[in-house]
């Protein structure tokens, strides 16, 4: 018999055969509980790494003029959309988008990431644009400084 510490997936199709012929008794319930929690916090970090990527390049956008490319539009064009699709697959995450910390993180990401890539540092401390509302809008940039 796999445990979850041993074989987690092994224990999980275990788990699954359980649930479906109703021994409900011989379930590790407080493991089933992590996992569908882990589900969840997986949903999250997809959508923040989607969130901080495409902030990272509209940074990127905004703060060097000369070296917007095709590529950094498609980028861009790839996380709204993947955001997107995230959003539509699972609604229970809308709330987040506007949750202050949740943003005030997402942004120190975004802020590192495009540091890295330009050499910059005069980004601004907090976030100028309207997330989701501007952000997520299909076409909009930010203006160019």
């Amino acid at each position: 018999m796999p445990t979850y510490e041993t074989d987690v997936v092994a224990w999980a199709k275990e788990q699954a055969e359980l649930l479906r012929s109703g021994r409900f008794d011989l379930l590790d319930i407080e493991h089933i509980a992590e996992e569908i929690e882990d589900v969840g916090k997986s949903e999250q970090r997809e959508l923040a790494n989607r969130m901080a990527l495409l902030l990272a390049h509209l940074l990127k956008w905004q703060f060097q003029p000369s070296r917007q490319t095709a590529s950094w539009q498609r980028t861009i064009h790839e996380q709204r959309n993947g955001i997107k699709r995230r959003l539509k697959k699972s609604p229970g995450l809308q709330p987040v988008l506007t949750d202050a910390d949740w943003q005030a993180e997402i942004w120190a990401d975004a802020v590192a990431l495009a540091a890295s890539e330009t050499g910059l540092a005069d980004f601004p401390e907090a976030c100028e644009w309207s997330i989701p509302d501007e952000v997520l809008l299909d076409g909009w940039l930010p203006t160019s400084r």
